[in-house]
């Protein structure tokens, strides 16, 4: 490997080592809204509480609970990230009135007919991909750093590559470019469209998922976000999953 090429995968890897330590927090609780918009129909709007917590060595939780409109409410997703970068994930829907795990094979199914696959949910480990530095690129302004990212492990992604223009001073991509296995131009991209401080910590409080095939769109604002409340551990469980009764005290 030629040595300027071996620089730019080290000085990637620090990149992307970088954001995925970026501070955000022991745990966070968000209230937001998500829109989906396509041609010729009315945007379809859902209300959604969303949680994380951090467990430490590499462990994280999520839950997302739908609240409105009546035919998605109570419906929800947990998803467990393991250090070792394997994931387990289950979907609730009220109308089975049971939860219902999401397999590996469907990684790139979309989470509630968004442009969210399930992968996108998952918290993905910086060794998982082998990364490289490209270049610098101003992206509205921002002087950002362009970085290449593609799985180690081919069966472990449905992508091929995504490609991350990641703003230095909050270490958020502003924007990422989703690839198909051996595509030359991207099928999905991500767009962050506002950032704000919250309690110190660099959020996304905007942002817009796009189809770039269909113009299918997925925007997700954050209109309330608190960190650090010390969420508990079995606010993340199958049981919270299936009863909103037992997620719903902690809602900010």
């Amino acid at each position: 490997m030629p040595m300027f090429a071996l620089a730019d995968a080290e000085r990637g890897r620090a990149l992307a080592q970088q954001v995925y330590d970026r501070p955000d927090g022991r745990d966070v609780a968000s209230r937001g809204t998500m829109v989906l918009t396509e041609a010729g129909r009315e945007p379809r709007v859902r209300q959604l509480f969303s949680y994380r917590r951090d467990g430490g060595g590499g462990e994280v939780a999520n839950l997302i609970r739908f609240t409105a409109p009546a035919d998605i409410a109570d419906t929800g997703l947990l998803t467990i990230d393991q250090a070792d970068g394997s994931t387990d994930q289950w979907v609730y829907l009220p109308a089975l009135g049971r939860d219902r795990r999401i397999p590996s094979s469907r990684k790139g199914g979309r989470f509630v007919g968004s442009d969210l696959f399930y992968e996108d949910l998952q918290d993905r480990k910086v060794d998982e991909d082998r990364h490289r530095w490209l270049r610098q690129e101003t992206l509205e302004g921002v002087a950002t750093e362009v970085l290449e990212s593609i799985p180690a492990d081919s069966s472990n992604s449905v992508y091929g590559r995504r490609l991350s223009w990641i703003d230095p001073d909050t270490l958020i991509a502003m924007r990422v470019d989703f690839y198909r296995p051996g595509a030359e131009t991207p099928f999905k991209r991500l767009r962050v469209d506002k950032v704000e401080r919250v309690q110190g910590y660099w959020t996304v409080t905007d942002s817009l998922m796009q189809d770039l095939e269909s113009g299918h769109q997925t925007r997700l604002t954050a209109e309330k976000t608190v960190y650090d409340q010390d969420l508990p551990q079995r606010l993340f469980s199958n049981r919270a999953l299936k009863d909103p009764a037992l997620e719903r005290p902690f809602r900010p």
